[in-house]
């Protein structure tokens, strides 16, 4: 399962006792350095809710009982998703969370999946760090353009990662519905990256943005037409 492989398991996470108080949870977050931790049960295996330090200090700063349970402050209580989840729920539940927490088939607390986890994934599946260039293509809800476009790059290269986003309300008036992000891999030349631009502009594609993953740069894109190489235009 992608999203048990991504998650720290609880063993290895810092955790606070429904029972603690809200000055030992603040004790336990100023020594993790973490800004939010699980509140678990007795048993260790039934997730409460997050508590986060900022709430914390907030309380302390208007001089209210510190005595209180950790559980006075708990948020995210219902903000979980299974192990077995669909990879898309995450992206809804987890948004301005700092992490989400994940339930086993039993619904027990297993661990959380992070936001750098979640991104070093997306990372790993663009191929970031290993390829050369990344086409960004515009499609409408032809049949086979996916296919169409892959024959093209194919022809002169490997196709190193692929992801398909939902066109922006400027390009879905153009008649546009989805970017498709094509990585190509280590190795490709300038020349070879230019004659598949040319081959998918001849064959009716818009090729709307590239960039250089290793030189860390987009050489074109819609507001800079056409392609760029060490600042000329070609």
């Amino acid at each position: 399962m992608l999203i048990k492989s991504l998650v720290i398991k609880k063993d290895y996470l810092t955790t606070v006792n429904e029972h603690a108080t809200l000055e030992e949870a603040l004790k336990i977050l100023e020594d993790s350095g973490y800004r939010c931790v699980p509140i678990l049960d007795d048993t260790g295996t039934i997730f409460r809710g997050n508590i986060y330090k900022m709430h914390i200090y907030r309380h302390k700063s208007q001089g209210k009982d510190m005595n209180l349970p950790v559980t006075y402050l708990l948020k995210n209580a219902t903000k979980t998703i299974k192990v077995n989840s669909p990879f898309f729920k995450v992206f809804f539940t987890i948004k301005d969370l700092p992490y989400i927490s994940v339930l086993d088939e039993s619904d027990k607390f297993y661990g959380i999946l992070t936001h750098s986890r979640l991104l070093d994934m997306l990372s790993d599946a663009w191929n970031i760090k290993t390829g050369s260039y990344v086409f960004t293509v515009l499609t409408d809800n032809s049949h086979g353009n996916l296919v169409k476009i892959a024959k093209i790059i194919g022809k002169y290269s490997n196709i190193a990662g692929t992801m398909s986003l939902d066109a922006s309300a400027a390009e879905k008036n153009k008649n546009f519905v989805r970017r498709i992000l094509f990585t190509l891999p280590a190795g490709i030349t300038e020349e070879t990256m230019r004659t598949i631009v040319k081959k998918l502009e001849h064959k009716g594609f818009v090729v709307a943005e590239i960039e250089d993953l290793q030189a860390g740069m987009t050489i074109m894109s819609d507001e800079n037409p056409g392609v760029y190489i060490n600042g000329t235009e070609n």
